[in-house]
């Protein structure tokens, strides 16, 4: 097993294509911001929350998800939604990210004196003014600090998530939730797009996020046309904590471009289509369908660790066979503050746990770029790629890192 230094896994240039704004906070920032939008937390001490709120592990993935009840309404204003994505910048800047997709779900931060365009105006100047910080005094040869936002439509919400959800479901109050939730995802997807055309807002992506189990990407097939329709780059969360079938619902329904975590796309026994009838040969279908189209999985190994009680181990995550099957996959944190990550420490999982070798190690890097949703045009993502793979391989040099 190769043997990476801190120095090198800190210097290389890196990605992160999954981390959303509103579990990626600082500690002091959400109890700042908490206290100046009269947010109740259970503790207003950094030591107290990580006791309560943001612990080192969890029991499921809907208890993972509770602490979003508190960071959202932190960040309804555009001042702290400019903040929260400035430092995010910032942080991950100082650990050697060159490039950032940061998603989140603005129906969950609109209120009656916050639109939408204002939700995402404000993320975008925080973001842009991060990068500005970044990027200044840029030693020659090093890549640019870049970043692209992808916006989130919800799998499941009720009247309490928002509100903007209880108006909806207020003038649509003979619908389904089903349909509520359905309506709301298409909405999303027209106003994404018309942002994108008519404002200088850098989104680059669309999502689905949310509890999975019980709630089938496929409501959302209008909403995902839409924006296939519209040229905007697709990804979804899937395979969390659902079986394979979630993955491939998400890739021919909805027509993913990436897989948020897929840590169950070789679990036959979480398949639960009873049509089915061969889950080993089904899986195995599925894997080879991905690996060849090169459907890149944002993998996101502690946060799965933390929603998994099943896997006890780290050697025991899928990434290991995501390997074996060369698959192309990139690292990502999920959520910095709630699963208390960086990149860096999610690239120090992989290789202390896995046998990653140097030429995998590289790959998982570049897919990471490649595989992004860079918000210039090809022959632009080209050259900024290019100046990625040359930094790289300087950086590899100096460490005698070779392939």
């Amino acid at each position: 097993m190769a043997r990476y230094t801190d120095d090198f896994l800190q210097a290389i240039p890196k990605t992160d294509l999954h981390v959303h704004l509103d579990g990626s906070l600082r500690l002091e920032t959400l109890i700042e911001l908490a206290r100046d939008q009269g947010v109740e937390l259970p503790s207003y001490t950094t030591s107290g929350l990580t006791e309560t709120l943001f612990k080192t592990s969890y029991n499921n993935l809907d208890e993972y998800l509770a602490g979003f009840a508190y960071t959202c309404p932190a960040l309804r204003s555009p001042e702290a939604l400019e903040r929260a994505a400035y430092e995010l910048v910032l942080d991950n800047a100082a650990e050697g990210v060159r490039y950032l997709e940061v998603r989140f779900a603005p129906q969950l931060l609109i209120t009656p004196s916050l639109s939408f365009e204002a939700v995402m105006e404000a993320v975008d100047q925080g973001l842009r003014a991060g990068t500005a910080e970044a990027n200044k005094d840029l030693p020659p040869g090093e890549p640019a600090f870049e970043y692209g936002i992808i916006v989130c439509a919800m799998r499941f919400f009720t009247p309490a998530f928002s509100h903007y959800y209880a108006q909806l479901y207020d003038v649509l109050q003979y619908s389904r939730p089903k349909e509520v939730v359905q309506l709301a995802g298409l909405e999303l997807a027209k106003a994404t797009v018309q942002l994108r055309d008519e404002r200088d807002v850098r989104v680059v992506g669309f999502d689905l996020a949310g509890s999975e189990a019980g709630n089938p990407a496929g409501i959302h097939e209008q909403a995902y046309d839409y924006v296939h329709a519209n040229f905007l780059k697709k990804t979804v969360h899937a395979g969390e904590a659902y079986g394979p079938e979630s993955i491939f619902q998400a890739i021919t329904a909805l027509h993913a471009d990436r897989i948020g975590h897929g840590l169950r796309l070789f679990n036959p026994d979480h398949i639960r289509d009873p049509n089915i009838t061969d889950p080993a040969h089904y899986v195995d279908s599925l894997a080879n369908f991905i690996a060849d189209r090169r459907t890149t999985i944002e993998v996101c190994l502690t946060s799965n660790l933390q929603t998994s009680p099943d896997i006890k181990r780290v050697e025991d995550h899928s990434f290991g066979t995501m390997l074996d099957h060369r698959m192309s996959m990139t690292l990502c944190t999920d959520n910095r503050l709630v699963s208390h990550t960086t990149v860096t420490d999610e690239l120090r999982l992989a290789v202390d746990h896995f046998d990653v070798d140097p030429h995998q190690l590289k790959n998982l890097i570049v897919y990471g770029f490649k595989r992004s949703f860079y918000p210039g045009n090809y022959s632009e993502k080209r050259a900024y790629v290019r100046s990625v793979i040359d930094y790289y391989d300087r950086v590899a040099q100096e460490h005698a890192i070779s392939e």
